[in-house]
C-alpha cells in the first residue's frame, strides 16, 4: 500500500504595506519632471539632415557593369517587386578558329519600392556585387507609379553609396587586390626594360 503524501505547506504572502493616497500620481510627476529637465533630441528635419549610420537601408543602387542577368535577385525576392528584361547576343570569337559565345544583354532592371520590404535578400544573394545599400530615404512621390525605379534612376543612386568601412590592420589582403598589383607590377617592369638604351657593340672587339 502506497504510503501517504506529507501535508503541503501554505506559503505565507509577506504583509503589504498600505498604499498612500496619490502615491502613483507624485511618481507619474516625478518622471515628468525629470523628463522636462533633460535636453530635447528633437531633431529639425529637413532643416536639418539626420546623421544616419552607415549601414542604413535607405535605397537599392544598381552597378550595371556587374550584372550579368542571372535573375537570381529577381527570384529570390519574397516580394517580386523587381522586373528584369534581357536579350541574348552572340559575341564573335576572339582567336581565329574559336568558338562564338553567346551573352545575356540587360534591357530592363526596375524595382517597385512600393512592394519593396528592405529586407536586402537581393543585395545578400547576388553572386556578382550589382546592388548595394544606399542611405538616401528622400524619394517619396505623390503617384505610386512612381515608386518603380528604372535602371537609370537605380545606377544614379549608385553615386550616394558609402564607400565600404576599411579592413582590420591584420587582415589578409584581398585576392583580387593582390593580383591586380602582380599585374602591375609586371607590367612596369616590362615598361622599364624597354625604356632602358642598348649599350652599342664595340666594333674592335675590345683590343687595344
Amino acid at each position: 500500500m502506497a504510503e501517504p503524501l506529507p501535508p503541503t505547506r501554505r506559503r505565507s504572502l509577506p504583509p503589504t504595506r498600505p498604499r498612500i493616497p496619490g502615491s502613483g500620481l507624485a511618481k507619474g510627476l516625478a518622471v515628468t519632471l525629470r523628463t522636462m529637465t533633460k535636453k530635447s533630441v528633437t531633431e529639425q528635419y529637413p532643416d536639418a539632415q539626420p546623421a544616419l549610420p552607415p549601414r542604413t537601408r535607405g535605397v537599392i543602387g544598381l552597378f550595371e557593369e556587374n550584372c550579368t542577368v542571372c535573375m537570381l535577385c529577381a527570384r529570390e525576392c519574397p516580394d517580386w517587386c523587381i522586373y528584369i528584361d534581357s536579350h541574348k547576343e552572340t559575341v564573335p570569337a576572339a582567336t581565329p578558329g574559336g568558338r562564338e559565345r553567346s551573352r545575356n544583354v540587360l534591357d530592363r532592371f526596375a524595382i517597385d519600392f512600393s512592394l519593396c520590404m528592405y529586407c536586402g535578400i537581393c543585395i545578400e544573394v547576388c553572386p556578382f556585387d550589382a546592388l548595394f545599400w544606399s542611405p538616401e530615404f528622400e524619394y517619396a512621390e505623390t503617384d505610386i507609379r512612381e515608386l518603380t525605379h528604372e535602371r537609370d534612376k537605380l545606377r544614379e543612386w549608385m553615386w550616394t553609396v558609402p564607400a565600404p568601412p576599411a579592413l582590420d590592420p591584420g587582415a589578409e589582403e584581398p585576392k583580387e587586390i593582390a593580383a591586380a598589383r602582380k599585374t602591375a607590377e609586371k607590367l612596369a617592369a616590362a615598361q622599364a626594360a624597354e625604356a632602358e638604351p642598348t649599350e652599342p657593340a664595340d666594333p674592335q672587339g675590345g683590343a687595344s
